[in-house]
């Protein structure tokens, strides 16, 4: 069983940055790999990024590529999702999830096992 507590969201304005943590506990998440999500009001949860368990590789969505980057602290057990220039359409309820199993497709929620309670992070003027 794997715990996963997301942090570090926040109100900020257009423009800025913002470093979403994923930490783990229960297991290693070296073994697992990672999404993050969001979920705006009255929208389906979206991927938004993604690292792999097995080869390194990442991929982020076209709605945030060059803006937003997910990367491992395998010692702090911890996966992050650096955003820059936030817009006000990254404006949701952020989740990390973690999956055991090799994925067929990164950016489907139905692929993860396991789920943090979310962060919210909201841009407005």
């Amino acid at each position: 069983q794997v715990h996963i507590v997301e942090s570090g969201g926040g109100l900020v304005q257009p423009g800025v940055s913002l470093r979403l943590a994923c930490a783990a506990s229960g297991h290693t998440l070296d073994y697992y790999a990672v999404g993050w999500f969001r979920q705006a009001p009255g929208k389906e949860r979206e991927g938004v990024a993604y690292s792999s368990r097995t080869d390194g590789s990442r991929h982020v969505a076209d709605s945030v590529k060059g803006r937003f980057t997910i990367f491992r602290d395998n010692a702090q057990n911890t996966v992050y999702l650096q955003m820059n220039n936030l817009k006000p359409e990254d404006t949701a309820i952020y989740y990390c999830a973690a999956a055991g199993s090799i994925l067929f497709s990164w950016e489907d929620p139905d692929e993860y096992d396991y789920w943090g309670q979310g962060t919210q992070v909201t841009v407005s003027s």
